[in-house]
């Protein structure tokens, strides 16, 4: 199985996602990075709005409670995505970043939340997410660091989840493709109420990192390291 294959796996049902978001919660500054995820799209002041891998559709919705007039358009690879999104009111279809079926200059906003890592070939989505935005538009990305969740990975005889488009080098790859870029590093917390948890939410990602883990009695926290960029 390719890594491709993997991650489409891994996104075919909902379940999956919604286990990883539900341990997340704000680290020492007490500031949540999906919170200023929206902040950052929204202050941008869009009104066509395209987000690439929308996942389950909770941050769509909430950019388009937030802001009623706004256009915006959800997408994502997974079948399943997209009818998980749909169920929230948010207009939906497949598409894929690397070939996005939309006219050059169509959005003045793009958001890529948590996804560019999967992407096979992360510069053509980039050119792609430039070419679709209007002259002045704002593309609006988050990604974790190299040492995200590194030490309950650590625990279960895995090594740090090193991508292509990490907090370390998302800069200079958007700045491939953008003039103007900005980057906020914001440290989280995965809290576990017990051992199960914790093998539950490794499981999305591997069964043999699940079944390694090493019991454990109580709640655990592990530190996580997210980053929110803008490119222009």
């Amino acid at each position: 199985m390719t890594e491709h294959e993997h991650v489409t796996g891994q996104y075919e049902r909902e379940g999956n996602l919604e286990v990883r978001r539900g341990v997340w919660g704000p680290g020492p500054e007490g500031v949540s990075p999906v919170d200023v995820l929206r902040t950052a799209v929204i202050s941008a002041r869009p009104s066509e709005i395209l987000e690439i891998g929308c996942g389950t559709g909770q941050f769509a919705r909430s950019v388009m409670d937030a802001m009623p007039g706004c256009d915006y358009l959800a997408t994502d690879l997974s079948e399943a995505m997209v009818e998980a999104t749909g169920r929230l009111g948010v207009p939906a279809r497949q598409a894929d970043a690397t070939a996005l079926p939309f006219m050059a200059e169509t959005f003045d906003g793009v958001v890529a939340a948590w996804m560019l890592y999967h992407v096979p070939d992360v510069d053509r989505a980039l050119r792609e997410a430039r070419r679709v935005l209007r002259p002045g538009g704002q593309l609006t990305v988050a990604t974790n660091g190299d040492a995200h969740l590194a030490e309950l990975l650590a625990e279960a005889g895995g090594r740090p989840l090193v991508t292509q488009f990490s907090s370390e080098i998302a800069a200079e790859t958007l700045s491939r493709h953008f003039a103007h870029v900005t980057q906020r590093d914001i440290e989280t917390r995965a809290t576990f109420p017990d051992h199960a948890s914790a093998v539950a939410y490794l499981r999305t990602f591997s069964e043999d990192l699940a079944a390694a883990l090493p019991p454990f009695t109580g709640p655990r926290q592990f530190a996580g390291f997210t980053s929110i960029l803008t490119a222009r």
